[in-house]
């Protein structure tokens, strides 16, 4: 009762034809034989990427802080010209 006998495949498949015509069936194959195509090779490249970049060190990030450094009083720059006037 549930199953779909051959012959109801091929009238679906050729309403399908009559609704949309054979040049675009055949681009929408071509173009999603390309995105398949393409996903592989970005699937392929990423496992490639990611067993390399594991080779080189087992560290992910360095998430130690870099030091500060002091910087001059901004709301003040004519005190810094003078300190620096002075040291010479």
């Amino acid at each position: 009762m549930g199953s779909i006998s051959i012959t109801q495949l091929l009238i679906i498949a050729a309403i399908v034809v009559l609704l949309f015509g054979t040049k675009k069936l055949r681009g929408l194959g071509s173009d999603l034989g390309t995105l398949i195509k393409g996903f592989k090779k970005s699937m392929s490249e990423d496992d490639n990427t990611t067993s390399t970049s594991s080779d080189k060190s087992s560290q992910d990030a360095d998430f130690t802080a870099p030091p500060i450094a002091p910087k001059a009083n901004p709301a003040r720059p004519d005190e810094a010209k003078n300190k620096d006037k002075e040291r010479v």
